[in-house]
């Protein structure tokens, strides 16, 4: 297999190790691989959060540290035509429904239950709005009520039937489609969420592996899911270990004394910063070579 691999990261923030080492596998993988790919993604379709500025740094840190892309970088968000077909699809499928809720209207529901149930990344939608009947959600959407697209998981986990997913690290994966319960996959504001967005890009892409965090092991669930619904591509997927600051909390945008930006500004060198993440890049690699 010629491996076609991908960086994405979300142009909203400078570039920390946590994206250094998602980096360097995905494009070690990629040129170890004879006639291998490696592509950059800019997933940019939480417009308020995104600044052109880091386009820019993000494309320059990532050159800087020797790390080179083979094929034009592809902006998601010059790709709403796609994920609204993706929509239109589903809906035929009849495995998404429109949810009025506000935020409070979901806190107030857990606490009516009680105890709210949790996935792996915290509350689980509480289906209220998946029991309104077709009349009600059609008069609350004339009505010009903002609504998203959540996903009927149960229903489409039932359409799909059995599924397994391919981790280098974890091994064959039976797929549980509700694990993080009814997420949802588009909203007025940014058009189209995270789980719908990278299925149909690295389809589009025919990324052949998939590496990212161990936070987004659970989400892969709903994205195999995704995938066998709308025929799209099935990759190997490599959740790495995340990196951590100095307290064992993962890095995150807010961390800037991480940032590479930061980093270079310092006087470190590139071969200083990829030695910073050596050891993680090591224990992720020894698990595919």
């Amino acid at each position: 297999m010629i491996a076609r691999t991908r960086f994405a990261p979300s142009p909203t923030g400078r570039l920390h190790l946590g994206h250094v080492l998602a980096a360097r596998i995905a494009h070690t993988i990629a040129r170890q691989s004879a006639g291998g790919v490696f592509l950059l993604r800019h997933e940019d379709i939480d417009g308020p959060r995104v600044r052109e500025k880091f386009y820019t740094e993000i494309e320059e840190d990532l050159q800087w540290l020797g790390i080179s892309w083979d094929e034009a970088t592809l902006r998601q968000s010059s790709r709403s035509f796609a994920y609204e077909a993706a929509i239109e699809a589903l809906q035929k499928t009849e495995v998404i429904y429109p949810c009025f809720c506000t935020r409070k209207k979901i806190q107030d529901e857990w606490i009516r239950m009680g105890a709210a149930p949790h996935g792996n990344s915290g509350h689980i939608y509480p289906k209220i709005c998946q029991k309104l009947s077709t009349t009600e959600q059609s008069k609350k959407m004339a009505s010009g009520t903002p609504f998203a697209w959540r996903f009927d998981a149960q229903k489409a986990g039932l359409i799909a039937g059995p599924q397994t997913f391919t981790d280098l690290r974890h091994g064959v994966i039976p797929v549980i489609p509700d694990l993080l319960g009814d997420v949802i996959l588009a909203r007025k504001d940014i058009g189209c969420a995270y789980h719908l967005a990278v299925v149909v890009d690295d389809s589009y892409q025919r990324v052949t592996h998939v590496t990212r965090g161990e936070d987004l092991l659970a989400s892969t669930h709903v994205h195999r899911t995704l995938q066998a619904l709308l025929g799209l591509q099935e990759p190997i997927y490599l959740h790495h270990p995340l990196v951590l600051d100095e307290a064992g909390e993962r890095l995150a945008k807010r961390n800037d004394a991480c940032s590479i930006r930061n980093l270079r500004e310092n006087g470190l060198s590139p071969k200083e910063v990829l030695r910073m993440v050596q050891n993680d890049f090591e224990d992720a690699m020894d698990r595919i070579y």
